[in-house]
């Protein structure tokens, strides 16, 4: 750069006032939140600075960058009037051509006074149209989403009340056909019992009055009268043979479906499994002892898998294990409370999940050991797209709308009953009541890739 560069200041013109004045009428005077912040800086525009020689040009009181009296350079004696964006001070033109600024980035003062005076305005100008963003946001969104959620909300409990209010009626409704009907069946009951109790008090006394009959004429008949009165005691021996033997009958009994509604049972899974106290099983494993040779299980105990022929080993005898059908069996058995399992049961077109009593037979390929075949297991089937429940050999067919990922069972130990599920969907697949008479063991079988028990 040479000794003769030109020398560019900053200067800020308006044709009606003085900038300065302007500047301070900005300052004490209110501001148009509507008007630019740059138009009531600059009286109405952006001005383009003109270069000045004049040394009153570089006073800027405003821009905070230099004072109002023109500074010396300290080893040139010279106006500080060029900025180094090097070192981010003010130089003055020897220090930028021979000095120690010398091919450093240097700008005229009066030019960088006047990019940062843009930057400030520009910077407000952006602070302004966020805070109008703002106060427009307050006024119109923030009102609008409040009335909205007041609706809202409304309509929710409108729609809470509503479907509380058609369960509890349903409810209601459900509770007094129930309670008719287990009132019925117990007066059924009663008048059977009271009509057997008449009958066979009946009978009692025929039969203790034939007897007594019987007695005396053994003891008080003369030899030759007992002789001849054969037929005399072959009819009262008769009469005493029909009365026949007393048995006990189903129709003695409570019948346990007059209690039984689907509409009950199901509320009553609903809120078991998703109510605030839904009950989980504790940690549940298979039991490497019961695992088939037909099956794999994983390192973590959780996964069968269904084995190719080839690949088959033969495992150590143990009495425990199922040596035929592809059975395994939990690690936990159940005997009282309330619990749930959970099985992902994956893409497997083969699988049985159910339970079983501890006691069920583990070897030989009868249906002894064949899950759902015997007294001894409850299990729900899918086989080649049909799902079935199966207990001692009867099946039940299952109306499944989609075909599920993972099934979840629970049972409630207290009231006997067992209920198949879909998690996903909480929708009933299965349930029934049975009463156990020992624990209860996690059965599972598959034939067809794998099986996971979840937690």
């Amino acid at each position: 750069m040479s000794e003769d560069f030109i020398t560019c200041e900053l200067t800020c013109s308006s044709p009606s006032a003085d900038p300065e004045d302007a500047l301070n009428a900005v300052e004490t005077g209110p501001m148009d939140c509507e008007q630019p912040i740059f138009t009531a800086l600059s009286g109405g525009g952006k001005q383009q600075q003109q270069p000045s020689t004049s040394p009153a040009a570089t006073t800027d009181t405003e821009s905070g960058i230099f004072s109002g009296e023109c500074e010396l350079c300290v080893e040139h004696e010279s106006k500080l009037d060029w900025f180094c964006g090097t070192e981010q001070k003010l130089i003055c033109s020897h220090c930028a051509t021979v000095g120690p600024c010398h091919g450093h980035t240097v700008t005229p003062l009066a030019t960088r006074v006047t990019a940062v005076r843009n930057q400030l305005v520009d910077v407000c100008e952006k602070i302004q149209l966020q805070a109008l963003r703002i106060e427009r946001f307050i006024d119109q969104t923030l009102t609008a989403k409040e009335h909205k959620l007041q609706t809202a909300a409304s309509r929710a409990r409108e729609q809470v009340l509503a479907q509380v209010s058609a369960v509890r009626e349903a409810l209601e409704e459900e509770e007094q056909r129930l309670l008719e009907g287990v009132q019925r069946e117990e007066e059924r009951v009663e008048q059977c019992l009271l009509t057997q109790r008449a009958h066979w008090s009946q009978a009692l006394a025929s039969l203790s009055q034939t007897r007594s009959g019987l007695v005396h004429t053994l003891t008080h008949t003369p030899d030759t009268q007992l002789a001849t009165s054969v037929q005399e005691i072959a009819e009262r021996i008769e009469e005493a043979e029909g009365v026949g033997e007393p048995c006990d009958t189903d129709q003695l009994n409570l019948n346990p479906g007059c209690s039984d509604s689907k509409l009950l049972r199901g509320l009553w899974a609903t809120a078991v499994l998703l109510g605030p106290n839904a009950h989980r099983s504790s940690y549940l494993k298979f039991d490497e002892r019961t695992v088939s040779p037909l099956l794999s299980l994983s390192d973590d105990f959780c996964t069968l898998t269904f084995v190719n022929k080839k690949a088959r080993q033969s495992p150590r005898y143990d009495p425990a294990r199922f040596d035929c059908w592809p059975n395994a069996l939990g690690s936990v058995s159940v005997s009282s409370g309330t619990h749930s399992w959970m099985v992902d049961v994956g893409q497997s077109a083969a699988f049985k999940v159910g339970v079983c009593y501890t006691s069920l037979e583990r070897k030989g390929s009868g249906n002894e050991a064949r899950l759902g075949y015997n007294s001894q297991s409850w299990v729900l089937s899918h086989y080649d797209g049909d799902y079935s429940f199966f207990h001692a050999g009867k099946k039940v067919p299952l109306q499944v709308v989609r075909r599920p990922q993972r099934i979840g069972l629970l049972l409630d130990w207290p009231t006997q009953t067992l209920l198949f599920y879909e998690p996903d969907s909480s929708a009933l697949l299965y349930s029934f009541t049975h009463p156990f008479s020992v624990p209860l063991l996690l059965a599972c079988a598959v034939t067809d890739r794998s099986i996971t028990i979840l937690h």
